[in-house]
């Protein structure tokens, strides 16, 4: 909107709500993190700004009557799915948890509001995948529930972690230390947890001599040798990061043949000499370890899904990769519309951003420059006068967008939620935090947020 003079920016989102992944998947105890909520409100105050909430886009909308209504479209929808293992007892067993959904349900995503997880089966866990979100899940199970009481964590999930059982935790990984994805920020402040105490790392993953390490690997590396500072005497819980194993199956007692009892895990070997190589891979062994678990959590990554309709507008999906294939810059390609047979050509006006646009990496400062750089292409695109919806060459038409679609879209008897609408859902959650001693308490169903409307 910045660029182009009296563009017009409609957003629409499934939920009530915005903000997507910071308010569902950051932590509640990561506040700053969620700052870029007041940037986000700034833009949404614009007259040239509407948030049309609580629709489904190519259910409620088919993405066919949006494209005549605009003059471009840019996915940004995310990841909404996970990755699986693909190994025995995964989807049989008592106990076993997608990390995704444990981290909505304690942030009050609708989708997980009747996740209710049993975190009183026993005291042993294990995390499987060592990126920020894995951290995120044995941080949120080994903090006090005192020190999150004043967050934005839902009073259902206060309550269920105020009975947990939970001891030790170990985050579990296929490659080594210096390979792992999560950031030293997260490692740092699980050292700091009070009466919580790190298990020592096998030294052997690491470099005889780590001050030779580029510096992110050398900081990671000390801190996981110094560890934690909690004397033994005064942690009552412990967490350890265990490398260089591979899940092979869950595994259950057989006097009860229901519940998770324990992890099968591969060894592996990195097949490069060189344990400091971020990309070295690994190789399964035939060696095996078993490690007990009463409770597991499954953090190997999301993916993102097609949009319906988007193959009647010939717009591409990759289904493995789990992207909308773009060039760096975020514009949609399509593989036949080149002059060649082999010579893939922008699709007009269809952009991309996000994970849907690059796979579910990085973090929120991450997707937000992105987001950044497609806009910025968007708006030098309309500059250079390029292909967008359509427009032949040199003849644009004004297109209506959401004013043109609204009288249309209500008849049908879909409930949509304005800007307006979410700032009065705003004020009804800070008001509920208030009178519990915290930031907000989320509504975590759609027709509770709808209610405040009524």
């Amino acid at each position: 909107m910045s660029r182009i003079e009296n563009a017009v920016v409609d957003m629409y989102e499934q939920l009530p709500s915005p903000f997507g992944l910071v308010r569902f998947g950051v932590a509640p105890d990561h506040r700053e993190v969620k700052n870029c909520q007041d940037k986000f409100s700034e833009v949404a105050s614009s007259a040239r700004f509407n948030f049309i909430g609580n629709v489904s886009i190519g259910e409620d909308i088919p993405l066919s009557l949006l494209k005549s209504h605009y003059d471009a479209l840019l996915f940004a929808y995310g990841a909404s799915k996970d990755r699986q293992l693909g190994i025995p007892g995964e989807d049989k067993l008592k106990g076993i948890y997608s990390a995704r959904a444990f981290v909505g349900w304690y942030n009050g995503l609708p989708e997980y509001a009747d996740l209710a997880p049993d975190l009183s089966e026993g005291e042993e866990t294990v995390i499987v995948g060592q990126g920020n979100v894995a951290l995120d899940v044995a941080r949120t199970l080994l903090t006090g529930v005192d020190r999150l009481k004043s967050t934005d964590i839902t009073d259902q999930a206060l309550d269920t972690l105020s009975k947990s059982r939970v001891k030790r935790v170990r985050v579990v990984g296929r490659r080594g230390p210096l390979q792992a994805s999560f950031t030293i920020r997260e490692i740092r402040e699980l050292m700091t947890l009070r009466n919580v105490i790190f298990e020592p790392v096998d030294t052997s993953l690491l470099t005889a001599d780590p001050t030779k390490l580029p510096r992110s690997q050398k900081r990671l590396a000390q801190l996981l040798m110094k560890g934690s500072q909690t004397p033994i005497s005064e942690s009552s819980k412990s967490w350890a990061l265990n490398f260089m194993l591979s899940p092979i199956s869950f595994d259950s007692l057989e006097a009860s043949a229901d519940q998770l009892s324990s992890i099968t895990f591969a060894k592996t070997r990195l097949q490069e000499t060189d344990c400091s190589d971020p990309a070295a891979k690994v190789t399964i062994t035939t060696d095996q370890v078993s490690l007990p678990a009463s409770l597991a959590f499954k953090s190997i990554g999301y993916k993102s899904q097609a949009m319906l309709g988007m193959d009647n507008l010939g717009i591409p999906f990759d289904e493995r990769l789990g992207i909308i294939p773009n060039d760096p810059h975020g514009r949609v390609l399509s593989s036949s519309l080149g002059p060649g047979d082999l010579t893939a050509a922008h699709l007009s006006g269809i952009y991309c951003a996000g994970w849907v646009k690059r796979g579910p990496t990085g973090v929120i400062a991450t997707t937000m420059e992105d987001a950044f750089s497609t806009a910025e292409v968007i708006a030098s695109d309309w500059e250079n006068k390029a292909m967008f919806l359509n427009t032949a060459e040199g003849n644009r038409v004004e297109r209506g967008g959401w004013n043109a679609l609204k009288d249309s879209i209500k008849s049908k008897g879909l409930r949509t939620v304005s800007w307006a609408d979410w700032q009065k859902i705003d004020v009804a959650e800070r008001d509920r935090g208030a009178k519990r001693g915290k930031e907000r308490e989320k509504f975590t169903t759609v027709k509770e947020m709808l209610e405040v409307l009524d």
